[in-house]
C-alpha cells in the first residue's frame, strides 16, 4: 500500500497545482521586491515589477540567482524578514569562497519538516519506524532537517550525527533500526566496518535508506542494498533552497519528485539560461514559493537533470527530476572533454572487482591535461601476479576510454588507502590551479 504524508497535495492534478503555485509565486515576488533590495535593484534593471507577474509563464522573465550572489550579500543581504522573525541559521561550508548563509522562519522549519517527512514516507518509514541520522548536526543542512522531519513523520529518531561508526553499528543492531539517512559514501564506510566487526546485513532490520548530499550511481545504490540489505532512496536538496527533502524516490524510483506546491522547478540551457523543451537535460534552476526568510528567486542549482511531468506510478503529480548527471561546477575539462566524477564512478563499478573507493587527480604536464584514477581493489588481486595486475589495470583504462573518450592513468592501490568520508566523499584532487 503506498504510503502519504499528505495525500491531498502529493496527488492533485496538475492544473490544480499550478492554481496553487500562481499567487504563492506572486506573494514571494512582491515580497523580496518590497524587503530585499538585492531583488528590487535586479528587477528594476529589467525593466519588471511584481504586478507584471500575471501568470506562471511570466517566471522566465524574472532574474537568475546564482550562489555568488549570497557570497556577495553576507551575512544577512537577502533575508526577506527582520532578524527576530529568524529562527534558526545554517550555512555552507565555505570551501570555494565565504559561507553561504540561509535564515529560517518557524514557518520555515514546518515545511522543511513537513517536506522531510512525505519524503520518509515515500520509502515506508512511519509512526513505528526507528530511524537513525547519521548526516552531520550543525550548520550543515542535513543532520537537523532530516531530524525534524522523523519526529513530523511521528517516528523514532536516533540522532547518531556522523562519526564514531562502530557506535553507529551497534546502535543499528541494539536498537531495532528500521530506516538511515547518511551519505552513500558513509553508508558504505559502514559496510566496511560492519565486515571488520562481523556483523552480518542479517542483524540489521533495516529497510531502507535516505541517501544524498553527494553525487552517486546506481551501482553504488546496488552496491549499498548489498551490504545493508535495505532499499536505498535518492533525496535531493541544497542549503540555499531549503536543505534536504526538496525532492525524493518513490518506491518505484522513476525520478525525484519536487514538492511543487513549495518549488517551482525549470530546466535552462547551462550556457545561455533560456528553457529548454521538456524532456531535455539541464541546469536544475529553482524558485522558492512559500519560504519566508530567504526566498529565492529562480536560483541556478547548476545540477545537471531532466524533468518529467507525468502522473507516477506511485500516484504523485509531482515533477520528477532525474538522478543529477552531475554539477556543472563538479565537471572536469579534461582535454576539452567534459567529465563528471559520477561517470567515472559508474564505469568502475561496472567492471567488477573494484571497490567504490575512488580518487581522481587531475594535473597539468607540459601544457596537457592527465587525469589518474586511483581504485582500491581487493587484497587477492594485490597477491595476484603482476601480469595479472597489469591486465587489470588495462581492463579498467580500455573502458573509461570507451565510454569517456579519454586516457586515464589507473593506479591500483591497496585497501583502506583512500581516506573514508563521513560526511561528503572529497572524489577530484584537482592540482592544475596550483601554478
Amino acid at each position: 500500500m503506498e504510503l502519504y504524508r499528505n495525500k491531498e497535495i502529493e496527488t492533485m492534478g496538475r492544473e490544480q497545482l499550478r492554481e496553487l503555485q500562481l499567487p504563492r509565486l506572486q506573494n514571494t515576488v512582491k515580497r523580496v521586491y518590497d524587503n530585499v533590495p538585492f531583488y528590487r535593484e535586479k528587477m528594476q534593471k529589467i525593466g519588471i515589477t511584481p504586478a507584471d507577474v500575471k501568470s506562471l509563464d511570466d517566471l522566465t522573465r524574472l532574474p537568475i540567482t546564482v550562489k555568488q550572489d549570497l557570497r556577495d550579500n553576507y551575512p544577512f543581504g537577502l533575508f526577506a524578514v527582520p532578524m527576530e522573525d529568524i529562527v534558526r541559521i545554517h550555512a555552507s561550508s565555505g570551501t570555494t569562497g565565504k559561507q553561504t548563509v540561509v535564515g529560517y522562519t518557524k514557518n520555515d522549519i514546518d515545511m522543511w519538516a513537513d517536506c522531510m517527512a512525505r519524503c520518509l514516507a515515500m520509502e515506508g518509514a512511519d509512526t513505528s519506524s526507528r530511524v537513525q541520522v547519521a548526516y552531520g548536526y550543525g550548520l550543515f543542512t542535513g543532520g537537523l532537517g532530516a531530524h525534524y522531519g522523523v519526529e513530523k513523520l511521528g517516528a523514532t529518531v536516533i540522532p547518531a550525527s556522523s562519526g564514531n561508526t562502530q557506535r553507529q553499528i551497534t546502535m543499528l543492531v541494539d536498537f531495532g533500526v528500521t530506516h538511515i539517512c547518511c551519505t552513500p559514501s558513509y553508508a558504505m564506510n559502514i559496510a566496511e566496518v560492519m565486515q571488520e566487526m562481523g556483523v552480518s546485513k542479517d542483524d540489521l532490520k533495516l529497510k531502507a535508506g535516505c541517501f544524498g548530499a553527494e553525487p552517486w550511481s546506481d551501482g553504488m545504490r546496488a552496491e549499498i542494498e548489498n551490504r545493508l540489505g535495505l532499499r536505498a532512496h535518492d533525496i535531493y536538496g541544497l542549503s540555499e533552497i531549503m536543505g534536504p527533502a526538496v525532492s525524493h524516490e518513490c518506491r518505484y524510483r522513476n525520478g525525484l519528485h519536487i514538492w511543487e506546491d513549495n518549488f517551482i522547478p525549470e530546466i535552462t540551457d547551462p550556457d545561455t539560461g533560456l528553457p529548454v523543451k521538456e524532456g531535455e537535460a539541464g541546469d536544475l534552476v529553482i524558485t522558492t514559493v512559500t519560504k519566508e526568510g530567504i526566498p529565492l528567486i529562480r536560483y541556478k542549482t547548476r545540477d545537471i537533470c531532466t524533468l518529467s511531468y507525468d502522473k507516477c506510478e506511485c500516484g504523485r503529480t509531482h515533477a520528477r527530476m532525474s538522478k543529477p548527471a552531475g554539477r556543472t561546477d563538479d565537471m572536469l575539462i579534461i582535454r576539452g572533454v567534459n567529465v563528471f566524477p559520477s561517470q567515472i564512478e559508474a564505469v568502475l563499478l561496472s567492471v567488477g572487482e573494484v571497490q567504490p573507493h575512488y580518487q581522481i587527480i587531475v594535473d597539468r604536464v607540459r601544457n596537457s591535461d592527465t587525469m589518474t584514477v586511483e581504485i582500491e581493489i581487493p587484497e587477492s588481486i594485490f597477491t595476484d601476479n603482476v601480469k595479472g595486475i597489469e591486465s587489470f589495470e588495462g581492463k579498467v583504462s580500455s573502458q573509461l576510454n570507451s565510454v569517456l573518450g579519454i586516457n586515464a592513468k589507473i593506479r591500483l592501490v591497496e585497501p583502506k588507502s583512500i581516506a573514508r568520508s563521513e560526511g561528503k566523499a572529497k572524489r577530484v584532487i584537482d592540482n592544475r590551479s596550483r601554478g
